[in-house]
């Protein structure tokens, strides 16, 4: 009997160590990638306000996106041909906290189109979201705007995560013909690294892995600081000197790999407040006077 009990628990033993690593590993590959999907999940903030409510006239679109999630947009039309601008809102936004945006382009006399990225605002949600879906999701609007017969051009106006997916957008498709980007970030993966500078490096690189797995891309692959130099049509980087969350050497980064990029800095400016940057709308809308007429024709 004992020479029974013996072999029983070395066979536990066998066992725990043989299952135990790989119970590890499994909750890597398929336990993590959800928790941190819920961790990093973006909140969900007030998107009630239309443009009506701004005393603009307001069209609601609805545009599949490439999972197949609906997603919506609020159109702002003027009353002749024109460019069309795209506002993107960043992580945790919407397009209604966008508009204020709304009567300045529309004053200067754009066409513009406000999008919910997936799992934003009135956009159905999907299974995670990611700096490359919102780009997924800013080329669907574009190719909806570019069919338009009284959209003349597209452009874009992106706000941190939504700057850093239409630059990665400009850098890989034709689809626009102009981006301004406000508090984009040079690099998710470090900007990350630095949130989790307390947790300990194994653990870190252990999550960014995971995160990276989950979305399907490499940071280094989509990294505005890496895709700026294959930008091709004209850039503008807006970004705040008091922004706490990107830090305006965010800016000098991606400037210093596309020369060409038109910067303006706001002495005033945080991150995701866009009343300081609404003084200086004129300067953007400037920038777009002069890249979005007589360009090219979105439709030929």
């Amino acid at each position: 009997m004992s020479n029974t009990n013996a072999f029983c628990r070395r066979v536990r033993t066998v066992f725990r160590w043989i299952w135990l690593p790989i119970a590890v590993v499994a909750s890597g590959f398929f336990v993590a990638p959800r928790i941190l999907a819920r961790r990093f999940a973006p909140p969900q903030r007030d998107a009630s306000q239309t443009p009506a409510d701004l005393g603009l006239p307001e069209e609601s679109v609805w545009l599949d996106s490439t999972s197949g999630k609906r997603l919506h947009a609020w159109f702002i039309p003027v009353q002749h041909r024109a460019p069309l601008v795209i506002v993107l809102h960043g992580w945790g936004g919407n397009a209604a906290l966008m508009l204020p945006l709304g009567p300045h382009l529309h004053k200067a006399g754009y066409h513009a189109l406000f999008l919910d990225a997936r799992n934003h605002g009135l956009s159905e949600h999907d299974r995670f979201t990611s700096m490359p879906r919102f780009a997924e999701d800013l080329e669907v609007a574009a190719e909806w705007a570019r069919h338009r017969p009284e959209v003349t051009a597209v452009g874009v106006i992106g706000h941190s995560v939504g700057a850093g997916a239409a630059i990665y957008s400009a850098s890989r498709n034709d689809f626009l013909d102009a981006v301004v980007a406000v508090s984009a970030p040079a690099h998710p993966g470090d900007m990350m690294r630095g949130q989790m500078a307390s947790i300990p490096g194994p653990f870190r690189n252990f999550i960014l892995w995971t995160i990276q797995r989950t979305i399907g891309h490499r940071f280094d692959d989509f990294a505005p600081r890496n895709r700026i130099p294959d930008v091709t049509v004209p850039i503008m980087l807006v970004h705040g000197a008091a922004d706490q969350v990107v830090p305006v050497s965010n800016l000098h980064e991606l400037a210093a790999a596309n020369p060409k990029a038109e910067t303006l800095v706001v002495a005033d400016a945080g991150h995701s407040d866009l009343a300081p940057f609404e003084a200086h709308v004129d300067e953007i809308t400037d920038f777009l006077d002069r890249h979005l007429h007589g360009e090219r024709s979105v439709h030929g």
